[in-house]
């Protein structure tokens, strides 16, 4: 077969110059097809969209290419049609002779053009965020379409091509120049130098196919799935059609997701989904990174050189800024951490690299020093009470440790002091080294033979076989050629070194993110050898290997939040982190009111349980002032207390009371609402979130009455007083047949729902009905009271009401088991019809201490009020996105118990409960933990900490915005 287009012949290839109207006449003279026409980009060739009721795509081929590199492109779309059916492509049309590609009269040479069918939907490049399942989605379809490719070996023309990798070094050797960027002109040649030299061992061996060459986010065509994110569905635009290496596939569609993600480790899922179906070999492993790199290069390049050749293609010029940013993220790491991070995406090492060589660290006796290891991990109990935060929190460990000459925080291990509060992006907190902290004066000594050099802050000794120790800190006096266990230089008391082994060529950083560690470990290997010749390299367990223990022991109807959970192992104040020292704002998390990890009620829990824990049968002051604090936040009436551990009990010992103290069964509830897991606290729940066949399962006594939701239910807005009139009707009517209600039971502020204020008068005109017929209100405040609204400490009194019996929890004990039911002394007493009431913890000493105090910090700290002062600017910040996110249907709540309703329609109200699943696993991602409720899922839970602070909320305001505006 002869050769047809060859790029290195060609000055440029600018676009045909064909104008709409010149455009629209020869569909309609070639094909009979009458339609409006518009222009669509391309970077070489001329593109219309041709709208006749029926769509589709008139391409204009650069004069460059021949009939038969055209007639190949759609042999290729045709196979993939056939073959993989599931995956939209173009389909070309004959003219009027039959054949798919016809001339066009335009000037110059002669000119190709083709007219196509439309593939509906959005290209993929149009998502600013491409979630992991859309990534591995991608490579997916990567992987199937290159499968189908490969049998069209010698059925397409050999072609030279601009895209063709094999050719990428020198394209970017001869377009260098056109690169506008400051210094552009020498890093893309350096990269691609570098690129070419690491892919050279196995350009001769790697396979070679008909690949797509060009199967990239633009063109790759999404549909919107139930989720709302965009899922690949089709591929367009064949023009790079030709024999390749196979991987340059997959090389050049991970190329084109760097700029979706700063994070390179970002286009691992579409190589792991690639690998599944075409499997990649070592070769192609090792070869893949260059080859990104060098696609990288070559984009960049040839944009630039397209938009000074052809001055008016919009698309060659709007793609500059964003083909650069491809480039600078391909090779924001070193070629060998690309490298070793797609190779482990595909077969992970099990073995750590290590450096052995003489003792660095010597004391005055003449005696090498082994530091004591320095915890500094999520765990360290080092690091209570916020410490992690303050400046100097690594050194002031340092010095806790007593009795040592020298403490070293182990490498790679993961430092909390490194974490960042409210970041988008997770921390650089990985340290690649082991970092010593010197007690007293040390003496420095070569770990092998080298030479020394000097660089700013660092030196560097160069050892055998290409390996160099980085050392920094230390007062290095030494110069030249040293041998081994030669004096270097000093580190002196209360000094810190930074010791790294790295056998690149630059100086690679300290610290960097987990996501990247394991990756640059492989070029800077563990150093602990040169600190510790007796040392044995340890692994720590990976949160994969913990979650499958989790599932293995712990029954998983006990579901965890999000798909991939974070290991989190402390909570502060406002942020829960996990283990690789990322930080997440907690906007969930009610049960801890006063934030995580308060030292106040750390001190008194501890404290009590050095004194006594037992149980409230035996007489003690804990459970008597306890008592008496929580009964004096109630109206007078309601005086007596029980104590119980959760609020599933607390509602259960609730009904119980009231079943005693009337004589009957029937309860009276309101759907859509959860009041705990007991049998009979299950009976009278009805939300179908939590228990699908709530409704179909409740028991003869339980009789409910509807949700008064005055967003989406039956009466809305000012009809939302109807929802008591009729909850009036229900109790009125039970009563009349015979069955009057024992209670009424509800929450005072409709949380399970999603933080939606009951309608004005709704509860008062309910009691006074079930009054009337001789039953008792039950009020569930274990979500929303304790202050929550800010307004009020209580929800009843939002509804201006008060109660016969109520029930709390959950922020009771700040994340201590604790619950309790208050009423008044005759209702209480009511209960010995049917025995005694005992909780074996329920009063125990350490739960009483933990109460009181969880009040008094409530106090002593004001957090109702800062409860209504953040929650009143969060309530703005979410107003505001929801004037500008159609999707946001309705902001509810008061304080900081807020549900933000997302929908699909505004008019219609259709709930959107995979976009808020998905919404919550990129706020995630973002740093911030919120999860769904409501009986459609479709409401952002925030119930956060009281203490959260204005910047906290602006945070998490701020991180809607963008999920809500790049997708995801």
């Amino acid at each position: 077969m002869t050769q047809h287009f060859d790029f290195f012949e060609e000055a440029a290839l600018p676009a045909p110059e064909i104008t709409l109207t010149q455009a629209a006449e020869y569909v309609q003279a070639t094909y009979g097809i009458h339609g409006d026409v518009t222009e669509l980009g391309s970077q070489q060739d001329a593109n219309f969209l041709v709208d006749a009721g029926a769509r589709y795509v008139l391409k204009v081929s650069n004069a460059a290419f021949t009939r038969e590199d055209l007639e190949a492109q759609d042999l290729a779309a045709a196979r993939v049609a056939r073959l993989e059916p599931d995956i939209q492509v173009p389909v070309a049309i004959p003219g009027p002779d039959g054949s798919t590609v016809q001339p066009i009269a335009l000037e110059g040479r002669p000119t190709y053009a083709r007219l196509v069918t439309f593939v509906a939907g959005d290209v993929l490049s149009d998502s600013r965020y491409l979630a992991p399942e859309i990534v591995a989605a991608l490579g997916d379809l990567a992987a199937r379409t290159s499968r189908e490719l490969a049998g069209l070996a010698d059925q397409v023309p050999p072609r030279s091509l601009q895209w063709d990798l094999r050719n990428a070094a020198e394209v970017v050797t001869r377009l260098a120049d056109f690169v506008a960027v400051p210094g552009g002109p020498d890093a893309v040649l350096a990269a691609a130098r570098t690129a070419a030299k690491a892919l050279a061992p196995y350009a001769g061996t790697l396979p070679l196919q008909v690949i797509h060459g060009d199967l990239t986010d633009d063109n790759v065509i999404a549909a919107v799935d139930a989720d709302g994110r965009r899922r690949p569905v089709g591929v367009i635009d064949f023009g790079d059609l030709a024999e390749s290496w196979s991987i340059a596939e997959l090389a050049v569609t991970c190329t084109s997701l760097l700029h979706h993600s700063p994070d390179p480790s970002a286009i691992l899922p579409a190589i792991v989904a690639y690998d599944r179906i075409r499997p990649i070999s070592d070769d192609e492993l090792a070869a893949l990174g260059p080859l990104v790199v060098l696609r990288a290069a070559a984009l960049a390049v040839s944009g630039q050189q397209q938009a000074k050749v052809d001055r008016d293609n919009r698309y060659a010029t709007e793609n500059l800024e964003r083909e650069w940013a491809i480039f600078e993220r391909a090779t924001s790491v070193p070629l060998e951490v690309l490298t070793e991070l797609i190779r482990a995406s595909v077969r992970p090492r099990r073995e750590r690299r290590t450096v052995d060589g003489s003792a660095l660290l010597w004391i005055a006796d003449d005696q090498p020093v082994v530091p004591t290891p320095l915890d500094l991990s999520t765990t360290s109990i080092d690091l209570h009470d916020g410490l992690f935060l303050v400046e100097g929190a690594e050194a002031a460990a340092a010095l806790k440790q007593d009795g040592s000459v020298a403490v070293a925080v182990p490498y790679l291990q993961p430092r909390l002091t490194r974490t960042r509060l409210n970041s988008f992006e997770a921390p650089a907190s990985i340290g690649l080294g082991v970092e010593v902290f010197a007690v007293q004066d040390l003496e420095l000594r070569a770990p092998w033979a080298g030479v020394i050099e000097r660089h700013d802050d660092a030196v560097a000794l160069k050892g055998p076989e290409g390996m160099t120790s980085w050392l920094t800190g230390a007062n290095v006096s030494a110069e030249g050629a040293v041998d081994t266990g030669e004096v270097l230089g000093r580190l002196a008391a209360h000094a810190s070194l930074r010791v790294q082994v790295s056998d690149l060529d630059t100086r690679p950083p300290f610290f960097v993110p987990a996501s990247l560690a394991a990756a640059w470990a492989e070029s800077c290997p563990d150093p602990t050898g040169l600190i510790n010749p007796a040392a044995v390299p340890t692994r720590a367990a990976s949160r994969e290997a913990l979650l499958d223990r989790r599932d293995n022991a712990f029954a998983t109807v006990q579901e965890h939040y999000f798909r991939e959970p974070p290991q989190i192992e402390r909570g502060w104040q406002n942020h829960l982190f996990d283990t690789e020292g990322r930080s997440y704002l907690d906007m969930v998390n009610n049960v801890s009111i006063l934030g995580h990890g308060h030292p106040r009620l750390a001190a008194a829990i501890e404290e009590q349980w050095r004194l006594l824990n037992t149980n409230s049968r035996f007489h003690y002051r804990a459970v008597v002032q306890f008592s008496e604090r929580l009964a004096a936040l109630l109206p007078g009436q309601l005086d007596t207390v029980f104590l119980v551990n959760s609020g599933t009990e607390a509602v259960d010992l609730a009904l119980r009371l009231a079943w005693a103290n009337t004589g009957r069964r029937d309860i009276v509830a309101v759907r859509e609402a959860y009041h705990g897991w007991s049998d009979a606290t299950d009976a009278v729940s009805t939300s179908v979130a939590d228990n699908p066949n709530a409704l179909d399962s409740r028991p003869s006594w339980v009789h409910t009455v509807a949700a008064p939701n005055a967003y989406r239910g039956q009466y809305r807005g000012p009809d939302a007083y109807r929802y008591g009139e009729d909850a009036v009707a229900s109790i009125n009517k039970l009563a009349e047949a015979g069955h009057p209600a024992a209670a009424f039971l509800s929450e005072s502020f409709y949380g399970n729902a999603g933080g939606m204020a009951l309608p004005d008068g709704y509860l008062r005109a309910v009691y006074a009905a079930v009054r009337r017929a001789g039953g008792l209100c039950i009020d569930d405040e274990v979500q929303v009271g304790y202050g929550r609204l800010g307004n009020h400490f209580w929800g009843f009194e939002q509804q201006g009401v008060v109660p016969d019996i109520v029930t709390v929890a959950k922020a009771m004990g700040n994340g201590h088991p604790l619950g309790a039911v208050i009423t008044t002394a005759a209702i209480a007493e009511g209960y010995r019809s049917q025995g005694y009431f005992f909780s074996s913890a329920g009063g125990s000493p350490v739960s009483c201490v933990a109460g009181t105090v969880v009040l008094d910090v409530l106090r002593d700290e004001q957090l109702q009020e800062n409860a209504r002062l953040v929650g009143d600017h969060l309530r703005t910040r979410l107003l505001e996105l929801a004037n500008r996110h159609p999707i946001i249907g309705a902001v509810h709540g008061m304080g900081l118990y807020v549900g933000v309703e997302l929908v699909r329609d505004r008019s219609t109200l259709e709930p959107a409960p995979a976009e808020t699943a998905a919404i919550c696993e990129r706020m995630r991602e973002l740093g911030v933990i919120m999860q769904p409720t409501s009986d459609r899922l479709c409401v952002l839970k925030i119930k956060p900490p009281l203490g959260i602070t204005i910047a906290d909320a602006d945070f998490f305001a701020d991180a809607l915005d963008r999920v809500l505006t790049e997708g995801w």
